[in-house]
């Protein structure tokens, strides 16, 4: 989640709140292969 808002905030200015809208994950083998998280993201405009 923290790379998804630094990566956001390399081209959007003013980034105010986000939201956790989804988390999905995928398992291999009995354990957690990865995960994914799906944001939304409120800025103001200029």
């Amino acid at each position: 989640m923290s790379t998804a808002i630094a990566r956001a905030h390399e081209t959007v200015r003013s980034i105010q709140w986000f939201t956790l809208t989804e988390t999905r994950g995928h398992v291999v083998d009995g354990k957690v292969a990865h995960w994914q998280v799906s944001l939304k993201i409120g800025f103001t405009l200029e």
